[in-house]
């Protein structure tokens, strides 16, 4: 049952057919006390209903099962109390390591987990620590390709929606936009930078703040893809078209993004690549038998996708 090269063929075939007729299962408790190892891995998202996430729990799923590990999977919808609850349900599991995918952690579960010298993969806000592996997302190589898009369309007043700023990736998706428009020359007006939340009714919310201001942005980045969906959205109620009157890019190219109307332009953040490399640095470091002190740093690239909510801007001319 172990696939052990030492048992013959014809006997494995045998024990597998008596298996097969009986409806055997074995025991994963059983299995984990004789061997020590669970062979399964932890999980945590901050809600499951959140677009950007399904591809990537599938990703570290399928890799999980290729690889004979299990899974258990639980969101915190960003609430501390959840936090713990997850982080005790994996230790009660007895979990060989946990990917946290929330984009935003508190610091006690991280010392829960860290206290039963259980591996760890973070985004963006791993510490330098032994069993520590963080995927940083390189933000600012696809910002700054949107906005030298938009300059390009010849866009000066271009306006940027930030998710909350409670979370290190937001604030590194504003730092990259404000570095992207000085890199070019361009003004980056206060007025046309506008909190959100990351969600539709935040898109729409803040842009019916940046419509009431006294500047009127051409076109409008956000911070992930359900912003710009809020703010088409609010486009459609205000009778603005896009990308005719006002061009919009997101940021996380989730799969909705390529069906709505029009297309949506975007930044992609591979959740494929991200599920891939959560679950390869989780099994790297249970393999590792000298854990670097400092932890492991990966690199996961953002890219911009051209699509059809962006246009010349309609104040100078077409092209």
């Amino acid at each position: 049952m172990n696939r052990h090269p030492s048992v013959q063929p014809q006997l494995a075939k045998r024990v597998w057919r008596i298996i097969e007729e009986l409806g055997y299962f074995p025991s994963t408790q059983a299995r984990a006390l004789v061997s020590g190892r669970s062979r399964i891995f932890g999980l945590i998202v901050s809600g499951i209903t959140n677009p950007f996430f399904p591809e990537s729990v599938r990703v570290f799923e399928e890799t999980a099962l290729q690889n004979n590990y299990e899974i258990l999977v639980t969101s915190t919808v960003h609430d501390p109390e959840r936090m713990k609850t997850s982080a005790r349900r994996m230790l009660e599991h007895r979990v060989e390591g946990v990917a946290v995918m929330t984009f935003g952690m508190e610091e006690s579960l991280l010392e829960d987990l860290k206290l039963r010298n259980v591996p760890l993969v973070f985004v963006d806000v791993g510490p330098p620590r032994p069993r520590v592996s963080n995927i940083g997302i390189d933000y600012l190589n696809g910002i700054r390709q949107a906005v030298q898009h938009l300059a390009a369309l010849r866009h000066e007043r271009i306006a940027f929606i930030t998710g909350p700023l409670t979370l290190k990736s937001a604030i590194a998706r504003k730092d990259a936009f404000v570095q992207s428009m000085d890199e070019i020359g361009l003004a980056c007006d206060p007025e046309l930078i506008v909190g959100g939340n990351h969600t539709l009714e935040g898109g729409e919310e803040a842009f019916a703040k940046l419509l009431n201001g006294a500047l009127r942005p051409s076109a409008v980045l956000c911070s992930n893809d359900t912003t710009a969906i809020g703010v088409m959205h609010k486009c459609y109620s205000e009778k603005i078209e896009v990308p005719q009157d006002l061009s919009v890019i997101g940021f996380d190219n989730i799969h909705l993004s390529r069906y709505i109307l029009p297309p949506l332009t975007t930044i992609e953040v591979s959740q494929t690549e991200l599920g891939r490399l959560a679950f390869q640095a989780l099994l790297h470091d249970v393999q590792l038998e000298t854990p670097n002190p400092k932890g492991t740093e990966y690199v996961l690239k953002t890219s911009f996708v051209l699509r059809d909510s962006t246009a010349m801007n309609p104040g100078k001319g077409r092209s």
